[in-house]
């Protein structure tokens, strides 16, 4: 086995046992590898000789092949990511990654949706068409539960404890919360589950909540497919996903008054930075209302 393979077999098992990171993330990781060995080994470099100007170096191409600031610190992440393993593993002295710095990002706020405009879209489901009521619960539990689209994919019937009011989710990382489910998501879900009892489910796909006409998992795709759709139906022009209902249950909490550490909570966010973007949303919608309504705004 060559030392290249070596590495990377070594540097997938770490990320897998030793980090428990997403199956997605794990793979990004693994092609960050794979990019800069293969960069490396064109200017006669491998991961256990570059420095940190070889590292730079590597980073102006990507920026002169137009690829975008978020997509560079990505690959950053993942560099970092490799090195922090090299170094563990004892297979350099220093580890160069550590004076590369990731391009500035600007702070995207993402759309939100009003509680009308998630009304309206529930309301754009057409009842006389199939997955009526799949699609309606599948809106309600996104916004009244704030699920990562994947969550709500893999969300499985025994995870259900609907007459308590919650459920069970594995996130990011592997980890378990606990999140509430509200009466009207409630209803949806009791009325999309006796429903369900007719679908043909495929073996291997029987506890998952949601399923498509041929008794499978639901993809991810599709589940944005449908509130795309949704959306498009219901007169709403906003850049809208599943991510989009997920910042309107977060946006709409904090309005309400929430405390932003329940949030960070129920969203499953490991860092509270990540859940103080909502703080950025808020004051923004905040300073348009003064914009709009004081007098010295004129």
């Amino acid at each position: 086995m060559s030392a290249a393979r070596s590495l990377h077999d070594r540097y997938a098992a770490w990320l897998m046992l030793e980090r428990g990171l997403s199956d997605n993330t794990r793979a990004a990781y693994a092609a960050d590898a794979l990019r800069i060995d293969s960069w490396l080994a064109e200017h006669g470099r491998s991961p256990a000789t570059a420095t940190a100007e070889d590292l730079q170096a590597f980073l102006c191409d990507l920026h002169d092949l137009g690829i975008a600031p978020r997509s560079q610190a990505r690959i950053i992440s993942g560099i970092k990511s490799l090195y922090r393993f090299m170094r563990l593993e004892r297979m350099i002295e220093e580890n160069p990654s550590l004076l590369i710095e990731a391009p500035r990002i600007g702070r995207h706020l993402p759309d939100v949706l009003s509680v009308d405009e998630v009304d309206a879209m529930i309301a754009a489901v057409d009842p006389t068409r199939p997955h009526a009521q799949r699609n309606r619960t599948i809106i309600e539990v996104l916004f009244s539960c704030g699920l990562r689209v994947s969550e709500l994919t893999s969300l499985e019937i025994p995870r259900l404890n609907l007459a308590a009011g919650y459920l069970s989710v594995t996130g990011k990382g592997s980890k378990e919360r606990m999140v509430p489910v509200s009466a009207s998501a409630v209803a949806e879900l009791s009325d999309w589950l006796a429903e369900r009892e007719s679908y043909p489910v495929k073996p291997g796909h029987e506890g998952y909540v949601f399923l498509n006409r041929s008794g499978r998992r639901l993809t991810r795709v599709m589940v944005f497919y449908i509130v795309r759709d949704l959306a498009e139906a219901a007169g709403i022009r906003k850049e809208i996903s599943p991510h989009t209902l997920r910042h309107s249950f977060a946006t709409a909490l904090l309005e309400g008054g929430a405390n932003l550490r329940a949030i960070q909570q129920m969203l499953g966010h490991e860092s509270i930075a990540t859940t103080e973007i909502y703080l950025h949303i808020d004051n923004t919608r905040l300073r348009e209302e003064i914009e709009r309504c004081h007098p010295r705004s004129f």
